[in-house]
């Protein structure tokens, strides 16, 4: 596949087989507009989801509210780690003002219901590939990152309450340069044929 194009449109399988994320600092502008982020959100939505829960909410971070977003994780993280370097504080700044189009994905399980936690958050995790491969085909490249600000409870708290978790801030955009393509899985190590049980 190393001569395909990456993030190939001519047909939905192609898509698929040369999908790649976008690094979220590359990502210019265009991002989205309104209405393809509205057409994103509602493709991402038709995922997987037992018990027809939607175990999982998309909160749009505006351009206008990147700063306050920089500014609840940098006062979390100052907050977690007091002796925090002024190099943290700037990446994590840099963090909110990736890219021209973020939007939190949230893991919103039920837990009243009797549809097991793990399947639930399947689903969440299920929702933001959908949403990546939404962008991917309208021509927009999308990367999805975690790190410290997905695993603070004080970030958290800025879009939801427990037992909500951020499952990732999904930036979008458009390629500022070609996208790199990364190793891939040797197949035969992880694709086997079941015949029974191990003896």
């Amino acid at each position: 596949m190393s001569d395909m194009a990456f993030n190939d449109r001519s047909t939905p399988l192609t898509l698929l087989e040369t999908r790649r994320s976008g690094k979220p600092r590359d990502l210019i502008a265009p991002g989205p507009d309104a209405d393809q982020l509205d057409h994103i959100l509602r493709i991402a939505a038709r995922t997987p989801d037992h018990g027809k829960l939607a175990p999982w909410r998309f909160v749009i971070v505006a351009d206008d509210a990147r700063a306050k977003l920089a500014e609840v994780i940098t006062t979390a993280y100052r907050a977690e780690r007091p002796q925090a370097s002024a190099t943290e504080i700037a990446a994590l700044e840099q963090f909110a003002h990736q890219a021209p189009s973020l939007v939190v994905v949230l893991s919103s399980p039920r837990t009243g219901s009797h549809i097991p936690l793990w399947e639930q958050e399947l689903s969440a995790g299920a929702a933001c590939m959908n949403l990546l491969h939404a962008a991917h085909a309208m021509g927009f490249a999308g990367g999805w990152l975690t790190g410290w600000p997905s695993f603070s409870d004080a970030v958290r708290d800025a879009f939801g309450q427990a037992p909500e978790r951020i499952a990732g801030f999904l930036f979008l955009g458009t390629p500022g340069r070609p996208l790199d393509e990364r190793p891939r899985p040797d197949m035969e190590a992880i694709v086997s044929h079941w015949t029974g049980p191990v003896a």
